[in-house]
């Protein structure tokens, strides 16, 4: 089966809002795959990840609200962990599934960690990408400085050298990955004029909250489930001795660092893919 977009509606403190995901799967799946995005990408991140690892497995990629085809948020306070845990645990009832693997980038693997610390979760394996449960200030304080972008751009080139920018730490990316993301990550405005794919006010929101270091070890000990670990060795997020720390305590953990990446591997790469499957195939039940 070919790739499909689907929608569905859940609440927020204003009304409904749209979520959309995309789904890729074929006939006698085995298991089902949820792969969410970091802060300012959406679901269209997974293309290259699910598209290899489809055959025998349902992958469900949404985009969080305020991002991709997702409605924005009426109400931008609005935009923090409670409303992505709730669209979350309904996409997860509309799968119709009672237990799910989860693929979480930066935001979408603290998304994961949350979900998986609770009581009877549905979350039955956890693969991070280069996140965890302590995240310094100084990193949070650099990703601030470019989130919530509003400026136009006259072309999707000019889209493109953006991002190559801003997300040079997602490694040695082709031009085809990277006109991927690109074509994903922008919006038309007017004709010849370009936007990020994103709610602007989202960056409000997160500079709001990047005001501090954040502890979130009291969630990362109540995780029980297996969790690989994948981490860039130049990250600024994901620290090597958090990384250490992640192993020495909480659930059984595998940890995988790719050399010379920062935040956050893009999970695009072959060997990247390989990984993901030898680690899902492993953990099969």
């Amino acid at each position: 089966m070919a790739m499909i977009t689907k929608h569905f509606r859940n609440l927020d403190s204003r009304g409904f809002h749209a979520i959309a995901y995309t789904e890729w799967a074929t006939p006698g799946r085995r298991s089902d795959v949820i792969c969410v995005h970091g802060l300012t990408r959406n679901g269209r991140d997974f293309d290259f990840l699910a598209s290899a690892l489809h055959d025998n497995r349902r992958f469900i990629c949404p985009d969080i609200a305020g991002r991709g085809d997702s409605d924005w948020l009426a109400d931008t306070g609005d935009y923090g962990y409670p409303v992505y845990l709730s669209d979350m645990a309904a996409l997860i009832a509309r799968l119709d599934t009672d237990r799910v693997d989860w693929i979480g980038t930066s935001m979408g693997g603290i998304i994961g960690m949350m979900l998986a610390s609770q009581p009877n979760t549905p979350i039955r394996s956890l693969v991070v990408n280069d996140i965890g449960p302590f995240l310094p200030k100084a990193a949070l304080t650099r990703i601030s400085g470019y989130v919530g972008h509003d400026g136009d751009f006259s072309s999707l080139d000019a889209v493109e050298t953006y991002l190559r920018q801003v997300h040079a730490p997602f490694g040695p990316l082709t031009d085809k990955q990277w006109s991927h993301l690109t074509r994903h990550g922008a919006r038309e405005v007017d004709e010849g004029r370009w936007r990020l794919h994103y709610d602007p006010a989202i960056g409000t929101a997160f500079k709001a909250a990047a005001t501090d270091d954040v502890d979130l070890w009291a969630i990362w000990d109540r995780i029980r489930c297996p969790v690989l670990v994948l981490r860039g060795t130049d990250s600024d997020i994901l620290s090597s001795d958090t990384a250490a720390e992640m192993v020495r305590r909480g659930p059984p953990v595998e940890l995988v660092e790719f050399p010379d990446i920062g935040h956050a591997p893009a999970l695009m790469d072959d060997s990247q893919i390989a990984i993901i499957r030898e680690w899902l195939n492993s953990n099969d039940c």
